[in-house]
C-alpha cells in the first residue's frame, strides 16, 4: 500500500484525486487550508489534516501527523495546492506577486524539502508537481501565475537531476483547462488586488471580468478525473515520464513550442489569451 500526501484537497483536482485514490485502495492523507474544509472532508470519509503552505509550522505539523500513522513512510507527495492571480504584470504590486509565490512556489518547495529526507532514507518515492500549460507557455494577463508555474517547472527539472540514482522520481503534470473552482477563486483575487479603474489595461479588464464570471466550460475543458488518470500513471509507472500533458491544449502547445518561432508563438498566445 502506497502512502500518499496531497495538498489542496478542498475542491477540484485535489478533491477528486484524494477520493479517487482512496477508492482504489491507496493510503491517502488529504490536506487543505481551512478548518471548515477539513471537517467537511473528514465527514466524507477522508483522512484529513490542516496544511497551510504559507505557514512553516503548519507544514511540519501535517507531515508529523502523516508519518505518525505510516511508521515514518511517505511514498508519494502530490504538490497540488495553488491559486491564480490574474492581472497585467505592470499592475501587480510587490505584495500581490509575493503572495502568489508564497503558496505556489515557496510553500510548495518547502514542503517538498521536508519530505525528501524520508524518501532518501527509504531510497524510494515520487515527488509529483501539479504544474500547468502556463508552466511552459506564457499568456497575457496571467503573469503572476505564469511566473509561479515556470518557477515550479525549473525547480522540478533541477530536482530531477539532483535526485538521480537516489530512488526518488520527480514528475510534472501539466493540465490545461480543468473543471474546478479555479476561475471563481481567481476572480476574487482579481477584484481584491487589481486597480482596474486606474490601469492602462482598463478596457481589456472588462473582457477579463467577463471571462472570469462566465458560467460553463472553456473549450477543451476536462473533468478533474483526467488529472487523476495522469497521477495514477505517475505513481504506478516503473519509470515515470518527466512530464504528463493533460488536455488537448497542453499537448498542442507543447508541439507548437517545439517548431514555432518566438514571434509566431507570441501571436498564438495572444489570440489564445483573448
Amino acid at each position: 500500500m502506497k502512502h500518499i500526501l496531497i495538498t489542496g484537497c478542498s475542491s477540484g483536482i485535489g478533491y477528486t484525486c484524494a477520493h479517487g485514490l482512496q477508492k482504489l485502495g491507496y493510503s491517502v492523507f488529504a490536506t487543505c487550508r481551512r478548518d471548515e474544509d477539513v471537517k467537511r472532508l473528514q465527514d466524507e470519509g477522508l483522512n484529513v489534516c490542516k496544511l497551510d503552505l504559507c505557514d512553516t509550522n503548519s507544514m511540519h505539523e501535517a507531515l508529523t501527523w502523516m508519518l505518525s500513522q505510516t511508521d515514518g513512510r511517505i511514498d508519494v507527495l502530490f504538490n497540488n495546492a495553488a491559486f491564480g492571480q490574474p492581472g497585467a504584470v505592470e499592475d501587480l504590486k510587490r505584495d500581490v506577486l509575493r503572495e502568489q509565490f508564497e503558496t505556489n512556489v515557496f510553500g510548495t518547495q518547502e514542503l517538498t524539502n521536508l519530505v525528501l529526507p524520508y524518501m532518501r532514507k527509504q531510497k524510494s518515492g515520487r515527488i509529483i508537481y501539479n504544474s500547468s500549460i502556463l508552466g511552459f507557455v506564457a499568456m497575457s494577463y496571467r503573469g503572476a501565475y505564469n511566473a509561479s508555474k515556470f518557477a515550479i517547472e525549473g525547480l522540478a527539472d533541477t530536482l530531477r537531476l539532483e535526485l538521480h540514482k537516489s530512488g526518488v522520481e520527480v514528475v510534472l503534470i501539466e493540465p490545461g483547462p480543468i473543471r474546478s473552482a479555479f476561475r471563481k477563486n481567481a476572480l476574487a483575487k482579481f477584484l481584491a488586488n487589481i486597480d482596474q479603474e486606474n490601469s492602462a489595461h482598463k478596457e481589456i479588464y472588462e473582457k477579463t471580468l467577463a471571462r472570469l464570471q462566465k458560467t460553463g466550460d472553456a473549450p477543451f475543458t476536462l473533468g478533474a478525473e483526467a488529472v487523476l488518470e495522469a497521477l495514477l500513471m505517475a505513481i504506478e509507472a516503473k519509470k515515470p515520464k518527466a512530464r504528463y500533458a493533460v488536455t488537448f491544449p497542453t499537448k498542442l502547445f507543447a508541439w507548437l513550442k517545439r517548431f514555432f518561432s518566438t514571434k509566431l508563438m507570441d501571436y498564438v498566445a495572444r489570440k489564445s489569451s483573448e
